[in-house]
C-alpha cells in the first residue's frame, strides 16, 4: 500500500474534495497525508487522515486568516494583486519545504490541486507520480477560450479573450515568477504559470463535459467526475417546515463570501416582492443582528449552516455566488440557478449557466430588488431551463464522483493493476 500526500489551497471548499477523495483510497489500505501552513488542518474532520505542518517561520499559526479575508473580499486591483502576492508567497513557501518533508514522511505519490502549483513542481521535480484535481473550473487552456476566471460567453471575439489572457498573466507575475523559478531550480523545463505544472499522468474535474464550453482539443487524461463527495453521500432531511403553496428559494454565497449583507438584503426583498419563501445559509459570517435584518427584509429563514444538498432538492431556484460544489449540487437536484459570480472562476462559471441554459446571471453590482425579483420571477415560472437542466443532472449522476476518483488515481500512480475505465 501506498503513501499518498495532498497539496491544495488552503480553502475549505478545496480541502473538502480532496478528503473526499482520500475516503476511498483510505478504504483501500492507502495512507493519506495532506501537507500545509498549520493553520489548514482545520479544514479536515477525518481522524484517519494526517496532516503536516510546513512553513512555520513564514506561515506561522494564526496567520491564514489575512489569506481568507483577501480571498473573501480583495476589493478593487490593489486588494487583487495583495491576494496573488499572498498566493505566491505560499507557492514560494510550499516548494521549499515539500521535498524534505516528502522523503520523511516516505510519500510515494501526489494528488496535487489545479490552484497551487506546488505540488506538481516538486513531484516533477522528484520524480515523484502525481494527478491533478480541479477542484473549481479547470484552467486548462485552448486557445479560443476564455479562461475560467474570465466573464465571456462562447465564441467571444479571439482578439478579446487574446487580450484578456494577456491582462490575467500580467496580473499574475508574482506567482508566475516563483513558479519559473522554482522550475529552474527543480532542473524543469521552463513554466510560466498554473496551467504548466499539471499531471502527465491523470486529471480530475469536478464539472462534467456538458457543463464546460466545447474544446475542440480536449486535454489527454482529464476525467470528469462531477461533485467529490464522501460515500455514502449524507441524505439528511431539511428539517424546515417549508409550506407546499409558495416556491422556495435558497440562497448560500459560500464559506468564503457569507457576509455579503447587503446582497442579501437585497434578496429577501426580492422574494418577499414576489410572495416566496427564502432560505438564506451564511455560514457563520453573519451575527444576530444582521439575522434580523434580513427576517425583516422577507427572509423566511436565516442560519449559518444546512444540509445543502437537502435544500437544494427542495427549492425551486437557487441564488449563488457561483460555488462548484453548489452549481453541481444543483444540477444534480435539476433546480435551476441564478449566479451573482464575486471572485475567482465564478464569473467562468456565470458564464457557463448561462450558455447551458441552466439558469441566469446577474451581476452582483448591478443587483438590484428589481433585476433580482425578474431572474427569480423567470426561474421560477419559465419551463426553458427544464430541458437542460434534465440533460446535465443526468451527466452529474453518471459522472462517477469520489469513488471513481480513487480509482483513477490508483490507476495512474500505478498503485493497482485494476484497468482504468476511461471518462468522457
Amino acid at each position: 500500500m501506498a503513501h499518498l500526500a495532498v497539496v491544495a489551497p488552503p480553502f475549505p471548499s478545496h480541502f473538502r474534495a480532496l478528503q473526499a477523495v482520500a475516503g476511498p483510497l483510505l478504504e483501500r489500505g492507502h495512507r493519506v497525508t495532506f501537507l500545509h501552513q498549520p493553520d489548514a488542518a482545520r479544514w479536515l474532520d477525518d481522524s484517519r487522515i494526517a496532516f503536516h505542518a510546513l512553513g512555520e517561520d513564514t506561515h506561522p499559526t494564526g496567520s491564514l486568516g489575512q489569506t481568507l479575508r483577501l480571498a473573501a473580499s480583495p476589493g478593487g486591483p490593489i486588494g487583487l494583486y495583495r491576494l496573488i502576492h499572498d498566493m505566491a508567497r505560499t507557492t514560494d513557501m510550499l516548494c521549499r519545504t515539500l521535498p524534505s518533508a516528502l522523503d520523511a514522511l516516505g510519500v510515494d505519490a501526489l494528488i496535487c490541486d489545479q490552484m497551487e502549483a506546488a505540488g506538481g513542481l516538486v513531484a516533477e521535480g522528484m520524480g515523484r507520480p502525481f494527478v491533478s484535481v480541479a477542484c473549481a473550473l479547470p484552467i486548462n487552456r485552448e486557445a479560443g477560450l476564455p479562461l475560467p476566471v474570465m466573464p465571456f460567453g462562447y465564441g467571444t471575439d479571439i482578439r478579446i479573450i487574446q487580450g484578456s489572457e494577456r491582462v490575467h498573466d500580467l496580473m499574475m507575475t508574482p506567482l508566475n515568477g516563483v513558479v519559473s523559478r522554482h522550475a529552474r531550480e527543480f532542473g524543469l523545463s521552463p513554466r510560466q504559470g498554473l496551467h504548466e505544472c499539471l499531471s502527465p499522468q491523470a486529471q480530475i474535474s469536478q464539472t462534467i463535459p456538458g457543463f464546460d464550453f466545447p474544446r475542440q482539443s480536449p486535454p489527454g487524461g482529464l476525467h470528469h467526475l462531477g461533485p467529490l463527495r464522501p460515500a455514502p453521500v449524507d441524505e439528511r432531511a431539511l428539517g424546515l417546515a417549508v409550506a407546499d403553496d409558495k416556491p422556495l428559494v435558497f440562497a448560500s454565497l459560500g464559506t468564503l463570501q457569507g457576509h455579503r449583507l447587503t446582497l442579501f438584503r437585497r434578496m429577501a426583498r426580492a422574494c418577499r416582492a414576489l410572495g416566496v419563501q427564502l432560505l438564506i445559509a451564511h455560514c457563520g459570517a453573519l451575527n444576530a443582528r444582521q439575522s434580523e435584518m434580513l427576517y425583516r427584509d422577507g427572509a423566511t429563514w436565516v442560519t449559518d449552516s444546512v444540509p445543502q444538498r437537502a435544500a437544494i432538492a427542495r427549492a425551486d431556484a437557487v441564488i449563488t455566488h457561483g460555488g462548484m460544489n453548489t452549481v453541481m449540487d444543483a444540477l444534480s437536484a435539476r433546480t435551476p440557478l441564478l449566479v451573482l459570480p464575486l471572485a475567482f472562476d465564478q464569473p467562468g462559471v456565470a458564464a457557463r449557466i448561462e450558455y447551458t441554459g441552466v439558469g441566469v446571471r446577474v451581476s452582483p453590482h448591478t443587483a438590484t430588488v428589481r433585476r433580482l425579483r425578474n431572474a427569480l420571477k423567470a426561474l421560477l415560472e419559465s419551463d426553458r431551463f427544464t430541458p437542460p437542466l434534465a440533460r446535465l443532472g443526468r451527466e452529474v449522476d453518471e459522472a462517477g464522483g469520489s469513488l471513481k476518483a480513487a480509482g483513477i488515481v490508483e490507476h495512474a500512480l500505478t498503485l493497482t493493476d485494476t484497468p482504468m475505465e476511461r471518462s468522457a
